[in-house]
């Protein structure tokens, strides 16, 4: 897969989280311009082989900002960062609007949380920058038959990036743990995360700290990594995660061990 000027085909990397709101569920994930520039390098440092930078929360009961607050809050770090840095940098963002905004100043990517359904505008915006993109599976309802709706919905939305003109060597898919799922149906699907690679394109696992591992989000690290090193079995290209020394260890020791 082709992200900015960079190319990943073998093994796990690791996208760094970094939040650009005031109400993450994660509150250390949460940076502003001040640090943004120190958060950037740290995670440069410990293993972050992407930049993901988000400027609207999305945990659960989340109440949600215009493509206009996202651009005002992500403007000026997402400029600092590619004038400081020589790093791949995805724009969390569902609002063609704001993925403009995020491709003028630079970015690479762009992780839809809505996996392009819900901006009609958006797959065409990413094709004409020529920009990667992350199609996550979601839905307005809760999910009942969790591999049929799993395998409908990414085999759409990929089929309509495709026609909108993205490349093929810039998609990659991410199953939504987290969104409109039982906590069974997060584990289902993680366990079972290798099935989604049948739609013949990369993965992307994002399920650092979520509450799916139950406790305060301050002791979810350990089944994290967990997840991580599952990841690394199930064949995953990316793992999206706050706490990227750790997870690059896992990562670095699996292979290792190969």
């Amino acid at each position: 897969m082709k992200i900015g000027s960079e190319i990943f085909e073998r093994g796990t990397y690791v996208m760094a989280i970094i939040n650009l709101t005031p109400d993450s569920f994660f509150a250390p994930s949460r940076k502003d311009e001040s640090d943004i520039l120190s958060a950037v390098e740290r995670a440069q440092e410990e293993g972050a082989a992407i930049i993901d930078i988000g400027a609207q929360s999305t945990r659960p009961g989340y109440v949600e900002v215009s493509a206009d607050e996202e651009i005002a809050r992500f403007s000026r770090p997402l400029k600092l960062i590619k004038q400081n840095f020589d790093i791949p940098v995805s724009v969390d963002t569902y609002f063609s609007k704001s993925a403009r905004a995020a491709l003028d100043l630079g970015a690479d990517m762009i992780n839809d949380i809505w996996g392009l359904s819900r901006d009609r505008d958006m797959a065409r915006t990413v094709a004409e920058y020529g920009a990667a993109v992350c199609i996550m599976h979601n839905s307005p309802t809760p999910v009942i038959d969790l591999w049929g709706e799993e395998e409908e919905f990414l085999k759409g939305q990929i089929a309509l990036a495709l026609e909108s003109g993205v490349s093929a060597d810039k998609i990659v898919v991410d199953g939504g743990i987290g969104f409109a799922k039982t906590k069974e149906q997060n584990f289902e699907l993680l366990e079972g995360y290798e099935r989604l690679l049948k739609l013949g394109y990369p993965t992307l696992l994002g399920c650092s700290r979520k509450s799916m591992f139950g406790g305060r989000v301050e002791d979810r690290l350990k089944p994290t990594l967990e997840a991580t090193r599952l990841a690394c079995e199930k064949g995953a290209l990316f793992v999206r995660v706050h706490d990227v020394a750790q997870n690059a260890e896992v990562i670095r020791r699996y292979y290792s061990s190969l």
